[in-house]
């Protein structure tokens, strides 16, 4: 072999030995193996999730018990006094209500009063038994006893003359009966106005009777009573007036063209509270209704004939 060749055979070998001598100098740390499995999953923190507060309308407490109302969409305070037989006024102030135009549904309104509770103890007379005297009969005077026989006045039997019995005392007459449908609060209604019937009751269509007449026409009231509302808050029924009579009874007077009374105002049976007129209605009528307890009940059932 030249000695060229051997220069070139010396050369490969130290280029491979160099080579085996890099890749060995290199470092044999492991490269680090990432679970993407792991790492794919992110756990959320975790938050204390409160429930919303729900706000209960007022009153809520109260939904269903007797003598409580839970109120509608539409309703106001004066139409809910009328379908229950009560003032607006009266309704305010049992429900504490600061504002009574503003009432909101599915609030539950009181709309019969508050029975007052007596908390002290009645204190009853006692009495006491007495014995009284009773003066001894003369001698030969006649008394009667359990299963004796009665002795008329004049002689008796052994000659003597017989003291005559008392009278017997007439028993007081008992009170008349109350009436069956309303009571000692039965009225002696009237009508309020003079001109024909237009309408009858209807308790879906009619609450009550249409009697027309003549723009100007006095509307009187029916029965005695005191103006618990007096004015046009009331859709479908223009300027009107809700008179209470008692416990039982309400009337209304609508479609009126001027009212002649306020409210709280006291006023006599056959007294002028209104001029008939056509306030929401499609001609002059004036629109009557009887109230029982809140309920609608035929007019005609209640007024005199004609």
């Amino acid at each position: 072999m030249s000695a060229l060749s051997r220069r070139g055979v010396c050369w490969c070998w130290f280029a491979v030995a160099s080579l085996v001598v890099g890749c060995s100098s290199k470092s044999m740390t492991p490269a680090p193996v990432e679970d993407r499995e792991m790492a794919a999953v992110k756990v959320a923190p975790v938050v204390d999730v409160k429930p919303p507060v729900v706000k209960q309308p007022p009153g809520f407490e109260n939904a269903g018990k007797p003598g409580y109302y839970t109120v509608k969409a539409g309703d106001t305070l004066i139409r809910i006094g009328l379908e229950h037989g009560q003032s607006h006024r009266d309704l305010t102030r049992w429900n504490n209500l600061e504002n009574p135009n503003k009432i909101e549904v599915g609030q539950v309104l009181r709309v019969q009063a508050p029975v007052l509770t007596e908390t002290a103890a009645v204190t009853r007379p006692v009495v006491t038994s007495s014995v009284s005297a009773s003066p001894i009969p003369a001698i030969g005077t006649a008394t009667a006893t359990a299963g004796s026989t009665a002795v008329t006045p004049g002689k008796a039997s052994n000659g003597m003359v017989a003291a005559p019995s008392p009278a017997a005392s007439t028993p007081a007459p008992a009170p008349a009966p109350a009436s069956a449908v309303g009571g000692e609060d039965e009225l002696a209604w009237i009508w309020p106005g003079n001109g024909a019937v237009l309408g009858g009751f209807d308790e879906v269509k009619n609450k009550g009777i249409d009697i027309g007449g003549v723009a100007g026409d006095p509307v009187v009231a029916a029965a005695d009573g005191r103006v618990v509302y007096a004015g046009s808050g009331l859709r479908g029924y223009g300027n009107l007036i809700i008179l209470k009579h008692n416990a039982t009874y309400l009337s209304a007077y609508a479609h009126n063209q001027t009212l002649a009374v306020k409210e709280d105002q006291a006023v006599k049976k056959g007294q002028k509270i209104a001029e008939m007129g056509n306030t929401d209605a499609d001609r002059v009528k004036l629109h009557f209704e009887v109230r029982r307890q809140g309920k609608p009940v035929d007019p005609a059932k209640y007024l005199p004939p004609r």
